[in-house]
């Protein structure tokens, strides 16, 4: 209620504190709050803006943190912070940036900042780069707000994809961390933990984003998630689909780090030394050496390498289910 509360004087003051001087934050007052939210949120993400900014303004002026809670956050002194605000506030007065929505024909260009923005202030409350914890619920809850707003006021699919995506990682939280605090890995995890309405949710989302030949690499990321939260063990994954959705993605958005969660699920669905190869063959190129996950991503390949191979993709394969989430995918043909 307090950061609600910040959010709507926000709104209130929104042409004072930005300074922008604009004849459109002028006339937002007849217009209905939830536009005047949604502008704001693309005026905080504008591609003028520098990426770090974008961040930090969006949090301060659309989540209704304070500096020094998003100092914290990024390991930042709450005076560069303020000066990194400060001078994004400028720039968005000195470049004239109006404060309103795209047009249609200029949303796929200005939606993709907005998206990285959101799902960034995601993955720090899923996985905090700082602090005792290694979650933060307020930011992921904020971000998962975002979503929700941004997708009442524009249905596009890759917003449906970012909306189910974030919902389907936030269903694992309680079973992520353990008593002690520690990271509980995915095939360790206790799934009678994971809420089943966030599921739910997020697999409708991933549904409705496929079925409308407009989604992008994050409703191919969710729909991956969505296999995951479907899979009652990681013995019963369908680690088959999981490498076909992975592979549709590596088409649409090449990297390495997509290599590499391709690798691993390879290493399910077939064998283990298959899945090793791979990863031998990315980190033999270069391309990770700064990626903090590639050890645990190995640790895991390479233990099941000692053990006896199995295939848990035959048992999927074996029961009857509804059409895939692959086929979907394939059938309609992400956008490049």
């Amino acid at each position: 209620m307090r950061r609600r509360s910040r959010f709507d004087a926000a709104l209130a003051g929104l042409a004072e504190r930005l300074d922008a001087g604009t004849d459109d934050a002028a006339g937002s007052d007849d217009e209905d709050v939830e536009d005047d939210q949604v502008r704001l949120i693309f005026t905080c993400c504008h591609p003028a803006l520098p990426p770090d900014a974008r961040v930090a303004l969006t949090l301060r002026e659309v989540c209704g943190l304070t500096t020094e809670e998003i100092a914290r956050a990024f390991l930042t002194a709450p005076s560069t912070l303020a000066q990194r605000i400060v001078r994004a506030k400028a720039k968005i007065r000195d470049a004239g940036i109006p404060f309103e929505a795209p047009s249609p024909d200029d949303l796929p260009d200005r939606l993709d900042p907005v998206l990285q923005v959101i799902y960034l202030v995601f993955n720090e409350g899923y996985s905090a780069s700082s602090g005792a914890s290694l979650t933060r619920p307020d930011l992921s809850g904020e971000a998962i707000r975002l979503g929700r707003l941004l997708i009442e006021l524009l249905p596009e699919a890759e917003v449906a994809g970012l909306l189910a995506l974030m919902l389907l990682q936030e269903s694992r939280r309680a079973a992520r961390t353990s008593p002690a605090g520690d990271l509980v890995t995915l095939e360790d995890q206790d799934r009678s933990l994971w809420n089943r309405d966030q599921i739910a949710e997020g697999t409708a989302l991933v549904e409705q984003a496929l079925s409308s030949r407009r989604f992008g690499h994050y409703t191919l990321q969710a729909a991956i998630a969505a296999v995951h939260s479907q899979a009652p063990t990681v013995a019963a994954t369908d680690w088959a689909e999981i490498v076909g959705l992975y592979d549709v993605l590596a088409e649409a958005v090449p990297s390495p780090v997509v290599e590499l969660n391709r690798a691993v699920a390879v290493a399910m669905r077939d064998r283990p030394a298959a899945g090793v190869a791979l990863i031998d063959d990315i980190l033999a190129r270069g391309d990770l050496s700064d990626y903090h996950k590639t050890m645990s991503r190995c640790g895991p390949a390479a233990l099941v390498a000692s053990q006896a191979p199995y295939r848990p993709g035959a048992a999927c394969r074996a029961r009857g289910r509804k059409p895939s989430l692959l086929r979907c995918a394939r059938f309609h043909k992400m956008p490049v």
